[in-house]
């Protein structure tokens, strides 16, 4: 199953692959995304799925400046507590744009680095108050 999820993601543009739907149910992962104003927002994802890349499809306010490139914190989430041991260590990388972040916390991290497996099904990724780039406050991201 890994294999093919890796050669379905090698020959799709960044993105695309989170905007196909999942082929079985067994590929189905349910993310809730809890929004600046606290409402609750229940997405099916499915395994490989770049969780920045899941929020574009869906609507969700994650904004992600850099397209996933590692070179900004606007994808910044905090990943509910029973979930941390679940992903994958950061890397240097992210853990230096984390530092930058506003409102850093122990939980903490990049959504672009958050790829989806079926051991993360039920995953709650709050988005902060704050990010911090170039664009005034209120502003809406769009997916690029």
């Amino acid at each position: 199953m890994l294999l093919r999820v890796h050669k379905i993601l090698c020959c799709l543009l960044a993105g695309e692959y989170e905007y196909q739907d999942p082929k079985s149910p067994e590929e189905i992962v349910n993310v809730v995304f809890i929004d600046k104003a606290g409402r609750r927002i229940p997405i099916k994802g499915k395994i490989g799925d770049n969780i920045l890349y899941l929020a574009h499809r869906h609507g969700i306010e994650l904004e992600g400046a850099c397209e996933a490139s590692l070179a900004c914190s606007t994808c910044h989430v905090y990943v509910h507590q029973d979930y941390t041991d679940r992903l994958t260590e950061p890397q240097e990388k992210e853990e230096d744009l984390l530092d930058m972040a506003p409102g850093l916390k122990q939980n903490s991290r990049l959504g672009c680095q958050i790829t989806l497996t079926k051991d993360m099904e039920g995953i709650e990724l709050t988005l902060p108050q704050i990010t911090r780039n170039f664009y005034v406050d209120g502003h809406t991201p769009q997916p690029h």
